[in-house]
This record gives structure tokens, C-alpha cells and sequence, in this order.
């Protein structure tokens, strides 16, 4: 199926880029749960799926994510880079039609027995939220900056070239004809649906776990969106650096575990659920790292974050995860 996304004048003006750790989440779940995934994030799935057999919502997320996937669960980001707690709040005020009118298509079920959002969305809500902390927190330092990358490089496109540039880029099944964006599907390929950009635009969402393949929603409430493979995810999921490998025996596993993950700010609360140590060892360890000037703190009201410093980037060689 072909998707033809449609454009005035006001709606190409209203191109624009966000990352979403929502989306993300739910792309991964689908991995996880067998029904998608491409051999280059094999080393990940390895690694996450006995994470997710503890998951008390399982035959929720089975129901909604490994087959067809429910518009709701993919609300167009505000903001180019929102946080999950952002993202979760506006899958929670889910508008009760459409969402009767996505799980009913999704689900299969006649619709005097579809649940209402109140018995759904709050459950779903909280169990994305743990899948997030389990299986993407972790990974998404090394994420956020592969997806940031490559929004940099479209960006740059689109100043160079403009928008038939930057569309031309994206990737193979997508082009632009004559004032409308064409998505060509690999299935049912002379079939087509159309997609009304309207006043709301185009949100472009660079997407590690939908790679290499692209992603239309073709049930927009604001936005229309499309999920295109982000440059660079064959690397993502490759070993750390081998200088992380060589520190550990001077710094010690934790340490440097702790160095690695401070490619983003950080709470010490963070750092011990990600590494799973208590707060108090990552407090004595961040106190070594910072007399050493490989951290640095900053303090936010009640909030402290820390990240390495351009001294830890150095000895990292600018390249630890």
C-alpha cells in the first residue's frame, strides 16, 4: 500500500523533527514480542527479551503491539525531544472515540465489548513506563545521540536543498511528486491512502527500532507523522570500545561503568537503577571520578546531575557509548 501525504502551502511550512522515547518503547516491544526486528538488533534482543518475561502486563501489550499497532500509541510529539513522562501523559487523555475506533480495528472485538480508555490507557501507561525503564533507559544515552545525529544531518538538508531535498534523503520508498509526500509500500503495492498534512504539518521522527523500514500514521489527530530509519543504527548495538575494556582494571568495572553511562545528565537515583548498585556506591563512586575531574555536578533545586567532563570525553577517545 502507497501512502500519499498531502500538503498546502501552510502544512510544508510545518515540517519539522522530534525524537520519541514513547514511540521507541512501543517499537521495541514489537521486536521483543516477535513480530518485527531486523537481524541488526539481534545482539539487543538477546539481551532484553528475558528482561520483559516478568512484565505483569504482557497480555495487554501482546493484544495492542504484536500485530498492528493502534494509532493512540503513538502520539506526535510537541516538542523535538519530549520526555516519556511528556509522551505517557498524552497517551493517557486519548480521546474516547478514537480510541474505541483504533483497539476495536486493532483488537478485533464488536464494539459493545470494547473497553472504555479509563480501564485501558492508565494500565497500558504504567507498564510502557516499566518496559521504558528496563529496556530503553539504559540504551537511550547511546540512542538519543544516534537519533540527535541524524536529525543534525537532515536539518542541514533541509537549509541546503529545502524540502525536496530533505524528502529525497530519507529513504528509498519515499518521494515527492508535485506537492505531495508518496510512502510506497511493499505490500498490496497498487492500493493507496491518503493522508491530509492539513494546518498541523509533518513531524519527521528518526527511529532506531522501526529500522530499516518506514512508518506512516495513517490516522492523524493533529500532525501527520512518519518514522524513517535513522543513520547509523547498524553501529549502535556493536561492543563498547575497547578503552572502556582497558580502564576497568585502573578504574574499576563500576567506575568506569558509571563514566560510560554519563554520555547525558543524570541523577544518582538514575545511575543505580541503570547499573544496579544502590545510590550510596554510585555517590562514593562519583565522588572518586569527580576528585579525579572525570565528573562534574550540577545542581538543579533538589536535583543534582552529573556528566563527564571533556577531560573523561578525552581519555574516552570520544567514543564510549
Amino acid at each position: 500500500m502507497a501512502v500519499e501525504i498531502r500538503f498546502t502551502a501552510a502544512s510544508v511550512a510545518k515540517v519539522r523533527f522530534a525524537i520519541s522515547p514513547l514511540g521507541e518503547t512501543v517499537l521495541s516491544l514489537r521486536i521483543l514480542l516477535g513480530t518485527g526486528g531486523h537481524a541488526v538488533h539481534q545482539p539487543w534482543v538477546r539481551r532484553a527479551r528475558p528482561l520483559l518475561a516478568g512484565e505483569r502486563e504482557l497480555p495487554l501489550l501482546r493484544a495492542l503491539i504484536a500485530g498492528a499497532l493502534p494509532s493512540f500509541l503513538f502520539p506526535v510529539p510537541q516538542e523535538r525531544l519530549p520526555s516519556m513522562a511528556t509522551e505517557l501523559d498524552l497517551l493517557r487523555t486519548t480521546e474516547e472515540a478514537f480510541f474505541r475506533q483504533e483497539y476495536g480495528a486493532v483488537v478485533g472485538v464488536p464494539a459493545e465489548e470494547i473497553p472504555g480508555p479509563a480501564a485501558v490507557l492508565p494500565r497500558l501507561a504504567e507498564a510502557l513506563h516499566r518496559c521504558h525503564e528496563l529496556l530503553i533507559a539504559p540504551q537511550w544515552g547511546r540512542m538519543r545521540a544516534v537519533l540527535e545525529a541524524d536529525v543534525g544531518r537532515r536539518a542541514l538538508t533541509l537549509v541546503d536543498g529545502g524540502v525536496q531535498a530533505l524528502f529525497a534523503e530519507l529513504h528509498r520508498d519515499i518521494a515527492w511528486d508535485g506537492g505531495q509526500l508518496v510512502v510506497h509500500g511493499r505490500r498490496a503495492p497498487h492500493s493507496v491512502y491518503t493522508v491530509d498534512a492539513g494546518a498541523h504539518g509533518l513531524v519527521l521522527l528518526p527511529s532506531v527500532f522501526n529500522w530499516p523500514n518506514v512508518g506512516v500514521d495513517k490516522s492523524p489527530v493533529t500532525a501527520a507523522s512518519i518514522r524513517y530509519p535513522a543513520v547509523g543504527v547498524g553501529l549502535l548495538w556493536e561492543p563498547p570500545p575497547q578503552v572502556l575494556a582497558g580502564l576497568a582494571p585502573v578504574l574499576g568495572h563500576a567506575r568506569t561503568a558509571v563514566l560510560a553511562a554519563l554520555v547525558e545528565p543524570l541523577t544518582t537515583a538514575t545511575l543505580a537503577r541503570r547499573l544496579g548498585i544502590t545510590p550510596s556506591a554510585v555517590s562514593q563512586h562519583l565522588g572518586a571520578l569527580r576528585g579525579a575531574g572525570l565528573v562534574s555536578t550540577q545542581r538543579k533545586g533538589r536535583t543534582a546531575l552529573h556528566l563527564r567532563t571533556e577531560r573523561a570525553n578525552h581519555l574516552l577517545g570520544n567514543s564510549a557509548p
